[in-house]
C-alpha cells in the first residue's frame, strides 16, 4: 500500500468526461452542506469547476463518504448519469478497498466482516440480530496490512455499503478506527478519523467501460504506525 505524500487536505481531481467527475475527498470536507445550512462542501466546488467550461453545468451526488474520512468519490454531472449509477451502484461499483487504521492489534492477518446493522440514533448503526426490522446485512472483509505503536494498518473489501458499515463492524470486533470517538476510539493519532477509500472500481454508467480509481492514504496512516 503506497503513501500519498503531501496532497493530505486537498481536493485531487482523478477523472473528467461527459458524464461523471471522480476526485479524491479530504478529511474534514464534507460532501454536501449540512441540512438548511451553508458552507464549503466538495459537491459545490466540483460544480463550480463544471461550470468554467458550461454555466449551467451541475454536478450530482450518486454515492457519499463520511465527512472526516478521505477518498475516492464519483459525481454525476447529468440526469442520465445519476440515475443508472444511483439505480444500480451495487452493480457497477465492482470493487470498493479502503485504508483502516485501527486500535489494538490483531489476532489474525485476515478475517470477514458480516453482520447486519441498525440506526442507533440520528447518526450512528449498530449491530442487529439477523432479520430485526430495519436491519440490513453488511457483508466484507479486511487484511492486515502492517501494525505498529498499538494500531494496525487494514485493507477492507466492501461487498456492500451501508452506512457506517466500516466503523460499526470494526468497533463490534474490538478494533475501532482510530479518530473515531463515535464508535468507541480512545486515540486519536492524526486529528481526522483514520479512514480512506483507496480504490474505486466502477463500470461507467454510459459506456459500461470498467475504470479503476486510487488514491494511496496520506502519510499520517503509516506515521501512526512508526513506519
Amino acid at each position: 500500500m503506497a503513501r500519498q505524500g503531501g496532497r493530505e487536505g486537498q481536493v485531487e481531481f482523478l477523472h473528467e468526461d461527459r458524464d461523471i467527475v471522480v476526485v479524491t475527498k479530504p478529511a474534514g470536507l464534507p460532501v454536501i452542506a449540512p441540512e438548511g445550512g451553508r458552507g464549503r462542501n466538495l459537491l459545490d466546488l466540483v460544480t463550480e469547476r463544471l461550470r468554467r467550461r458550461n454555466p449551467k453545468a451541475r454536478a450530482a451526488v450518486v454515492h457519499r463518504l463520511d465527512r472526516d474520512s478521505s477518498g475516492v468519490l464519483v459525481f454525476a454531472t447529468n440526469a442520465r448519469a445519476k440515475r443508472i449509477l444511483m439505480d444500480e451502484w451495487a452493480e457497477r461499483a465492482v470493487s470498493r478497498r479502503y485504508a483502516v487504521l485501527v486500535e489494538g492489534s490483531m489476532t489474525a492477518e485476515s478475517g470477514d466482516l458480516d453482520s447486519w446493522l441498525a440506526p442507533a440514533g440520528p447518526n450512528r448503526m449498530r449491530i442487529a440480530s439477523a432479520g430485526e426490522h430495519g436491519a440490513l446485512r453488511a457483508r466484507g472483509s479486511w487484511e492486515l496490512v502492517r501494525e505498529g505503536r498499538g494500531f494496525a494498518l487494514l485493507e477492507v473489501i466492501l461487498e456492500t455499503g451501508r452506512k457506517h458499515q466500516i466503523r460499526a463492524q470494526l468497533a463490534a470486533i474490538g478494533h475501532p478506527v482510530a479518530g473515531d470517538p463515535l464508535y468507541g476510539a480512545r486515540t486519536d493519532p492524526a486529528g481526522r478519523l483514520m479512514l480512506h477509500a483507496a480504490t474505486l472500481e466502477i463500470i461507467h454508467p454510459i459506456t459500461d467501460e470498467t475504470l479503476r480509481f486510487e488514491s494511496a492514504p496520506p502519510d499520517c496512516f503509516f506515521s501512526s504506525l512508526g513506519a
